[in-house]
């Protein structure tokens, strides 16, 4: 929410303040329809719905400044529920990632070689289960929120774990900052619950039988460098992943096999020396959509045919420091 939605809401919710203190007491309400002529109660009747439709509206117009696209879950465009209220000076966040379902969410910030990563994993994920029962086993512990937490590392870099809650195991890990523990301690304190959305250039279409969405993530210095990565993987084999790429670099074709891809030329290249097999193609806009993946060709040139092109990408965070 920015500053000025903000300020719009508060205006908001002070004006329904004042209509309450303003209205009148249920008392006095009921001995004034004793008093009145039997007609009375429906002019009370009308006064009452015009008070709702008065309201309702306000409400309306809170949600109106409160509620954006951005913020709506929707394939490919994650919701990140966790926030730092506070960061050293001079970091800029440059990357986001989120998923559906139990999948991690991720955001990290970097100055320099320094880097601070948030992220929240859901205890109903089988590696993250059984977090309290880690923490309560290790000696090195802290509270956050007054709940138990355990911290991990030394003066230059530490990893601080917790439970915000009985759904969620957030962690804060701080590399390449001096006195990183009590940088990580500071962050964790915070931590807010004010979302913020992943809404990248790209999104999957059909995905061939076999793979699952897993994630979407954006990522760059700015938005002159920004690019978008989807992941999708085998339910039953996780690690066998196909990653989707839209970004301004070119992903080096030479040697490549022309093949047809969203119904232009487009570049193929075998698995070879431990690397992935590929598809490339050239958007309309000039970027470059790249499919890696250990899959055969015919799959990942549908997998590049199936992906939506979002015209309006939000890559405005990219590089700018938290509020």
């Amino acid at each position: 929410m920015t500053r000025s939605e903000h300020e719009t809401e508060t205006l908001i919710r002070e004006s329904l303040d004042r209509l309450a203190a303003r209205a009148p007491d249920g008392q006095a309400v009921r001995e004034a329809l004793a008093r009145r002529p039997r007609r009375a109660p429906v002019r009370l009747a009308l006064v009452a719905a015009a008070v709702v439709v008065v309201v309702a509206g306000v409400i309306l117009g809170t949600q109106a400044f409160t509620t954006t696209s951005d913020l709506v879950p929707a394939a490919g465009r994650p919701v990140l529920s966790y926030g730092p209220g506070w960061l050293p000076d001079g970091f800029t966040e440059q990357y986001r990632e989120g998923g559906p379902g139990s999948a991690p969410q991720v955001r990290r910030w970097f100055a320099g070689p320094a880097e601070i990563t948030l992220s929240a994993y859901s205890t109903a994920d089988p590696e993250w289960s059984r977090t309290a029962l880690r923490i309560a086993s290790l000696k090195d512990q802290v509270l956050v929120h007054g709940r138990v937490a355990m911290v991990t590392g030394d003066a230059g870099g530490a990893l601080l774990t917790w439970l915000a809650d009985d759904d969620h195991v957030l962690t804060v890990r701080v590399g390449g900052v001096p006195d990183a523990r009590a940088v990580a301690q500071r962050i964790a304190d915070d931590v807010t619950t004010e979302p913020v959305g992943v809404r990248g250039e790209l999104r999957f279409g059909a995905l061939p039988a076999g793979l699952a969405e897993r994630s979407a993530a954006v990522k760059g210095t700015g938005p002159g460098d920004a690019s978008t990565e989807l992941t999708a993987a085998d339910p039953v084999r996780p690690s066998a992943i196909v990653r989707v790429t839209a970004s301004a670099g070119s992903p080096g074709v030479n040697g490549a096999a022309p093949v047809t891809v969203r119904g232009g030329p487009g570049f193929f290249v075998a698995a070879k020396n431990g690397e992935e097999a590929m598809v490339a193609v050239r958007l309309p806009s000039g970027r470059w959509l790249t499919v890696t993946g250990a899959r055969p060709e015919g799959e990942l040139v549908a997998v590049a045919d199936g992906v939506q092109l979002d015209p309006s990408p939000d890559y405005r965070w990219l590089g700018r420091a938290t509020s």
